[in-house]
């Protein structure tokens, strides 16, 4: 049987939910919401209180000599707080 993967509500400054993004991992359905191009990323899990806040950044670097074509490097780890 498939893990099931946990909902997230992403939220904007004033707290209202402007999108849902699904992952086994907070941090998974962050980087879904980064690759859309959302900077400040709340999340809350669905069916529970948690809200999970990351910060960081992500932008695009030179391909290293190398490299596979068609690959795009990108640098920058989103860092979770989780308040409860």
């Amino acid at each position: 049987m498939a893990e099931k993967e946990t909902r997230f509500a992403l939220r904007d400054k004033d707290g209202n939910e402007i999108g849902i993004f699904t992952g086994k991992a907070p941090r998974q359905a962050a980087l879904k919401a980064a690759n859309r191009c959302y900077t400040d990323i709340t999340l809350r899990e669905h069916e529970t209180k948690k809200v999970h806040i990351f910060t960081g950044e992500r932008k695009q670097v030179k391909k290293p000599k190398g490299a596979l074509h068609g690959c795009q490097p990108r640098s920058g780890n989103p860092v979770s707080r989780r308040l409860a």
